[in-house]
């Protein structure tokens, strides 16, 4: 593993203390106004495509008593979004508002023809999709042709080819002018509402009724974005801030305060880490392996009771996704290895026992493992026997989903469906393919990658003085973030004594380490312990405030760890 230092560029941003400052520039920032985290500086909604039309087209859909159908994703995202969307279109007066998310397992993804067909059931005059919809063009077709009005809100990359919607809403469209394309889903229909509200205003829909507030709801956007796992640009630094900022007040959602409950995440001190390794596993569990109905009742659940009960029924699921995950993950590395030893560079794992909720997780841990790009699949399922679903995972530099792009383009006919980020993507192939697409799939990553970007690192901050493991540095970094993607939390490197060691919770290493005359508690997560010879480790760690006991303490928790002779 090599371990290297973030550069920190020449800045005339001042900041104190010098620690922050070195921090904060090699993030990129350049000016006081990057970080700032009030309401007020988000960026406007005008240079959003589309937003006017779709805010008038809803607006006309409330003033008349039309019917709404929301169509979401099955994943956090997703399911936070159908939450927004249902609770302010309500909140403003919609008279028949409703919700529809399709069974990854038995209609895929997106807005298909057959979700279109089970959505006219319904009979809606209005179909907003939030989470997807930009690659929707078979779907939308149907649902125009029926007389039914589409909305797109969406962040997902689009094709060559968009659908013929009512209005398309997607900071990531061609020569849109908004100044964030990384927003989720959650937020481009946090927009969308906010336009609308204002749309509904000028036409005196709230004279004579209440107006929604959106920061109400503001729990659910910083949720859905750092579960989605978009980079925290400053734009969603603003969202995802206020949004951690209501729910330590407590003024947040019963279905919010239930999965920290059940995660055991005090309110209090909940931080945005919490959100994407504790809540948003749990809210994805239900779309992983059973229904996201589950997890969008417990998020539009009326009393904390309800929501309680919905959330106990999530954490069972996210038990047993954890279990799915351990043992796929271990097939995948025992299959991969003979693959890891030889020349491949762009791994594919499947197993007829994989399943298809959990290859996404699969795939990014086995990448984590190799540093190299993994696509895991599964059997489609029996809507499509003959039919494999895949999940890939890909490594710093190399977009996955224009990887994609290009085998479906000299490739014709080998990819049936394919979509995604830079980062991670899914995609469907014929059974009998998955041969040749393993070698098609090797040589387009060995054509798109060099040495440097396949060598394992971490990236660090550098080194921390023995002065700065203390309460109150640790207090600093914590109030600095949020972090997350492309805005990544601080860690270091240092070499320790190894005072003890323990196994705590049957797979997690519990330590004390020295430096100098410093003596600081450490854990690493999923870690055997060390040799028992071992006297001296080299550790790549964050610092973090400790809130287990009756008081605040210092605790690093190690991401790597390595035995010194």
């Amino acid at each position: 593993m090599q371990i290297v230092s973030r550069p920190v560029p020449d800045t005339l941003f001042e900041v104190q203390p010098e620690l922050l400052r070195r921090i904060y520039a090699a993030r990129g920032i350049t000016a006081a106004a990057q970080l700032q985290r009030k309401l007020s500086g988000l960026l406007t909604p005008a240079d959003l495509p589309d937003i006017q039309v779709a805010a008038r087209r809803l607006a006309d859909a409330v003033q008349n008593g039309e019917r709404i159908l929301i169509v979401g994703d099955f994943d956090a995202d997703g399911a936070t979004s159908v939450a927004l969307c249902m609770r302010l279109l309500s909140e403003m007066g919609a008279a028949a508002v409703d919700y529809l998310v399709p069974n990854r397992f038995d209609f895929g993804y997106g807005l298909s023809e057959e979700i279109v067909a089970l959505a006219e059931e319904q009979k809606p005059q209005v179909i907003v999709t939030v989470d997807n919809g930009i690659s929707s063009i078979a779907g939308v077709a149907r649902a125009q042709a029926a007389g039914i009005d589409v909305i797109i809100t969406d962040h997902h990359l689009p094709g060559t080819e968009l659908p013929r919607a009512c209005a398309i809403v997607n900071p990531n469209l061609a020569d849109c002018r908004f100044g964030s394309r990384n927003m989720a889903g959650v937020g481009v229909a946090y927009y969308v509402m906010g336009q609308l509200r204002g749309e509904l205003r000028s036409r005196g829909w709230f004279n004579d009724r209440g107006e929604p507030n959106l920061a109400r709801y503001l729990d659910l956007v910083a949720l859905g974005t750092v579960a989605d796992v978009v980079p925290l640009d400053t734009n969603n630094r603003v969202l995802v801030h206020q949004g951690v900022a209501r729910i330590r007040a407590g003024e947040c959602l019963p279905g919010v305060r239930a999965l920290a409950e059940i995660a055991r995440r005090p309110l209090q001190t909940l931080s945005a880490q919490d959100l994407g390794f504790a809540l948003g596993p749990r809210l994805n569990a239900a779309g992983r392996l059973e229904d996201m109905s589950i997890g969008i009742k417990c998020l539009l659940a009326p009393d904390l009771p309800s929501a309680r009960k919905l959330a106990t029924v999530l954490d069972e699921l996210n038990k047993t996704r954890r279990q799915l995950e351990q043992d796929m993950v271990g097939d995948a590395e025992l299959m991969l290895a003979e693959s890891q030893a030889g020349d491949e560079v762009g791994l594919v794992a499947y197993h007829e026992s994989f399943h298809q909720g959990v290859v996404g997780i699969v795939a990014g841990r086995v990448r984590e493992k190799f540093n190299k790009p993994v696509i895991a699949f599964a059997d489609a399922g029996d809507s499509a026997p003959d039919e494999l679903k895949g999940s890939a995972r890909s490594i710093s530099g190399l977009h996955i989903r224009d990887l994609l792009d290009s085998i479906a383009t000299s490739h014709p006919g080998l990819l049936l469906k394919f979509g995604g980020h830079a980062m991670a993507a899914g995609l469907s192939i014929k059974r009998v393919h998955l041969p040749r697409f393993k070698v098609i799939f090797n040589k387009a990553v060995l054509a798109a990658t060099h040495s440097d970007m396949l060598a394992a690192r971490m990236v660090t901050d550098g080194s921390l003085a023995a002065e700065d493991f203390s309460i109150e540095t640790a207090q600093l970094l914590a109030a600095a973030g949020p972090w997350g993607n492309g805005f990544p939390q601080p860690s270091f490197v240092g070499d320790f004594e190894l005072v003890s060691q323990r196994v705590v919770g049957g797979q997690h290493l519990k330590m004390v380490l020295k430096t100098g005359r410093k003596v600081v508690d450490a854990i690493a997560f999923r870690r055997a312990p060390l040799d028992g010879g071992c006297k001296q480790v080299r550790a790549v760690y964050t610092l973090e405030v400790n809130h287990f006991g009756d008081w605040p303490t210092v605790q690093l928790v190690v991401e790597y760890l390595l035995a010194l002779p």
